[in-house]
């Protein structure tokens, strides 16, 4: 089997740290985003996965030969000229995805986290002989969002966005198992898959959801990337998953990168990842927070809700709180108070910033 993975454009709402690197390669719990999307295609039978991209190529390529044989998935690359939308990468992968046997493919935008149920999805898809069948999840207020009403069975019949009455609370999770078929209903332009095809796919009864039990989440932005965490890590202590850090000091659900150093006397969690490299001092205390590869925090500091990008460090007696996001290599200096402060890159921050603010 193949699978496509939208990895798409800037990142914009993930800076500074996608300033360092494509959005996709950004560390979620202490590997790659798209890294937990490949692993989970392995699982559910895909041998090639193609990346649709349009920036940063270059980055991609280095990330596919390092990860290629680890994983042991063939990664090819189909590189956009310009930004194709959600169904142009489709029908410039044509030859790639059709296999010419009628064998469905998987569809994943790369900000997705989930349980990814994707071979009961493509068992789902098989059994009632769909086009197309979309994963969907069930969320409180649907007004936010694009619903997707089925019936029963799983049937699309239709697509509301933003409803200002009840319709469904079943939205487009982003996931999607398609047959080769649907390749002939996508030109070759930037064009959306949810507004231009599926409605189309829906009119010719060939349409299906399935919906998601677990949890769900996009975390293209700071808050729901650490939102997304949370869910995450609860979901590695629902399986009782041997990942999870336990001892003194350890809080919930907390994540350590074997080569990461902790301190005495540490207050470490709920809902933190500490990456690989990592020196956490004394005394520290980390909560809701991402900790990425070689950061240093020294002692007696306390981050909480913050994402610290690589190879940053923080100073003594510092705190971070509020959804702080530090670019790669930030220098914030000792006994400093940053309450929101989003850091670009490769700064050094020498007062403390007490209200919200982006520091270039």
């Amino acid at each position: 089997m193949r699978a496509l993975i939208l990895v798409g454009g800037y990142g914009t709402r993930l800076r500074p740290l996608t300033l360092s690197c494509p959005k996709p390669l950004v560390e979620f719990a202490n590997k790659p985003m798209i890294i937990h999307q490949i692993e989970a295609l392995k699982v559910a039978g895909c041998t090639e996965v193609v990346l649709a991209i349009n920036y940063q190529p270059e980055v991609m390529m280095g990330f596919i030969q390092e990860w290629q044989e680890k994983l042991g998935v063939r990664i090819v690359c189909s590189q956009e000229k310009e930004p194709m939308g959600t169904a142009g990468p489709l029908a410039l992968a044509r030859e790639t995805l059709d296999d010419g046997k009628g064998t469905p493919f998987f569809v994943l935008n790369s900000d997705v986290i989930c349980d990814y149920p994707l071979k009961d999805m493509l068992d789902f898809h098989k059994a009632r002989g769909a086009e197309a069948t979309i994963l969907v999840t069930k969320v409180d207020d649907p007004t936010k969002y694009g619903v997707v009403v089925m019936d029963e069975y799983g049937q699309v019949q239709r697509f509301v966005e933003k409803p200002k009455e009840f319709v469904g609370d079943k939205i487009n999770a982003g996931i999607y198992v398609c047959s080769p078929s649907i390749l002939n209903r996508i030109e070759l332009r930037p064009t959306s898959i949810e507004r231009e095809v599926f409605p189309h796919v829906a009119a010719d009864n060939r349409l299906y959801a399935y919906t998601l039990n677990g949890y769900w989440m996009d975390v293209g932005q700071p808050k729901d990337y650490l939102k997304g965490l949370h869910l995450y890590l609860d979901s590695m202590a629902i399986r009782q998953s041997p990942q999870l850090a336990k001892g003194s000091g350890i809080n919930g659900n907390v994540l350590v990168d074997p080569s990461a150093k902790i301190g005495e006397g540490c207050l470490i969690g709920p809902d933190v990842s500490i990456s690989a490299g990592c020196v956490i001092g004394n005394g520290v205390r980390l909560s809701h927070c991402v900790v990425m590869r070689g950061v240093r925090i020294k002692d007696h500091s306390k981050v909480e809700s913050c994402i610290v990008g690589w190879d940053s460090t923080v100073g003594a007696w510092s705190r971070l709180e509020n959804h702080c996001v530090l670019g790669e290599d930030v220098t914030v200096k000792d006994e400093l108070y940053l309450n929101g402060a989003i850091v670009l890159p490769h700064k050094e921050i020498k007062e403390s910033v007490s209200t919200p603010a982006i520091i270039l």
